[in-house]
């Protein structure tokens, strides 16, 4: 579980992000959630988002992908989510893997 604090850097990091994977109409997919895996696995922190007319909420998408896949809920607008997972077998420069 995260800090207050750290939950504060990583939603002013994501702010600049784009949105990496779109939830479809079909919801979390088993593809869908390949994908969220391995974009988080090579960015650690992802900005997603839900479509239009889905019948899944981005809260909903985000705390089932969060107990899934190990990751931390950043933070929930609308239907746009921002989840991280910390990958230890990065290498670890001087810019964060999501820039």
């Amino acid at each position: 579980m995260m800090s207050g604090k750290e939950r504060a850097s990583l939603r002013a990091e994501a702010h600049h992000l784009s949105v990496k994977v779109h939830i479809g109409l079909n919801g979390l997919t088993p593809g869908a959630m390949a994908t969220v895996d391995d974009v988080l696995r090579t960015h650690e922190l992802v900005k997603l988002q839900t479509a239009k007319g889905s019948e899944l909420s981005a809260r909903e998408a985000s705390t089932q992908i969060a107990s899934v896949l190990k990751a931390e809920v950043v933070q929930t607008i609308g239907r746009t989510f921002t989840l991280y997972r910390r990958n230890d077998k990065l290498v670890r420069g001087e810019t964060p893997p999501w820039r």
